[in-house]
C-alpha cells in the first residue's frame, strides 16, 4: 500500500508516540526489575505467551475472517502503552512497575511481534504463507527504526536534560494522542466502504479481548502471590495495548489497511473498558495506599 498515509504519516505518527514513551522513561526503569522480579516475570509471560494464545482461541471460536484474525493477533502481540500508566495511577496501581513493564515490553515486542505476525499469516492465510510473504527481515528493519530508535532518543534526551523532558512531557503526550487519533481516523477513512461490516465483526472480538486482557493481567498475578497494587499495574499494562504499533505494522509494513481495523476499533473501545475494569477492581477490596513512585511518567 503505497500512499502518503501509509508511507509517511503512519510511521511518523508512531515515531512521535514512541519518542513520547522514551521521554517518560529512564534507565532506572530497567534496573527496577530486581525490586519486583515475580511481578515482572508474570506480566511478561502473560503479555508474550498467554495473551496471544488466548486471542488465537478467541478468533477461532468467533470464526473471524483471515484478515481480521491476523489483525487481532497483531493487536495481541503489541506492547502496552503509556496510557496504561495513567489508568494505573487513577486506580491505585504501582506506577513505577508500569513504567518498568512499558520499557521492557517495548523492547520485547520487537522480537515477539514478527514471530506472532508470521505464524498468524501462515495459519490464517495459506496463500500468503506459501508465498513467503510476511514480516521478513527486510520488513522488520523499518519497524525497528520507528519503534526502537525514537524510544532510545527519548531516553537519551531525558537523561541529558531531565528538566526539559519534564516540561515537554505533557505537550508530547498530547501530540501522541493526536497521532494515535490520526492513525485511527485514517484507517477508518481508508476502509470506510467496509467499515460497517468491520465494526460488526471486529467490535465484539476486540471488546472481549480487551476485557480478557485486563482480567488476565489482574487475576494471574494475584494467583501467584503478587500484591494488589502490582496486580492493578499489570492489569492495566497488559490490558491497554499500544494499538498504534499494531496499526503501523499492518499498514506500513504488511501494506493492508484491513489488517489494522481490529487495532483501530480496539483503540476506541479500550479506554472505557479499562475504566470499568479499574472501578470493579478497586470496588472489591481496598487497594494499598499509593506510594510516591521512584519515577513518575
Amino acid at each position: 500500500m503505497d500512499t502518503p498515509f501509509a508511507a509517511v504519516f503512519v510511521p511518523l505518527a508512531l515515531a512521535v508516540i514512541m519518542f513520547g514513551l522514551g521521554l517518560s522513561m529512564s534507565v532506572d526503569d530497567f534496573r527496577r526489575v530486581r525490586r519486583h522480579p515475580r511481578a515482572v516475570v508474570v506480566a511478561l509471560f502473560c503479555q508474550s505467551l498467554l495473551l496471544p494464545a488466548a486471542c488465537f482461541g478467541l478468533v477461532i471460536a468467533l470464526d473471524l475472517s483471515p484478515v481480521l484474525a491476523v489483525g487481532m493477533m497483531l493487536l495481541a502481540a503489541s506492547p502496552g502503552g503509556t496510557t496504561a500508566n495513567l489508568y494505573s495511577h487513577l486506580f491505585g496501581g504501582d506506577v513505577a512497575l508500569n513504567v518498568t513493564l512499558t520499557a521492557l515490553n517495548a523492547v520485547l515486542a520487537i522480537v515477539t511481534m514478527p514471530i506472532v505476525a508470521n505464524l498468524s499469516l501462515h495459519y490464517f492465510d495459506p496463500d500468503i504463507g506459501q508465498d513467503g510473504v510476511g514480516l521478513q527481515f527486510d520488513k522488520v528493519v523499518p519497524v525497528l527504526v520507528v519503534v526502537l530508535i525514537p524510544v532510545v532518543i527519548g531516553l537519551l534526551v531525558r537523561r541529558r536534560s531531565p528538566a526539559w523532558a519534564e516540561r515537554m512531557d505533557t505537550p508530547v503526550r498530547r501530540l501522541s494522542i493526536l497521532a494515535l487519533v490520526g492513525i485511527v481516523v485514517g484507517t477508518a477513512v481508508s476502509e470506510w466502504s467496509d467499515m460497517g461490516s468491520h465494526l460488526a465483526d471486529a467490535g465484539p472480538a476486540t471488546l472481549i479481548f480487551c476485557a480478557l486482557s485486563l482480567a488476565v493481567g489482574y487475576l494471574v498475578p494475584r494467583m501467584v502471590g503478587v500484591d494488589k497494587r502490582q496486580a492493578i499495574a499489570t492489569s492495566m499494562e497488559i490490558g491497554v495495548h499500544n494499538s498504534a504499533v499494531a496499526m503501523t505494522i499492518a499498514i506500513a509494513v504488511l501494506g493492508d489497511v484491513s489488517l489494522a481495523v481490529p487495532a483501530a476499533v480496539y483503540g476506541v473501545l479500550c479506554c472505557p473498558t479499562a475504566a470499568v475494569a479499574g472501578l470493579l477492581i478497586t470496588r472489591f477490596g481496598k487497594p494499598a495506599p499509593v506510594e510516591a513512585p521512584a519515577h513518575t511518567p
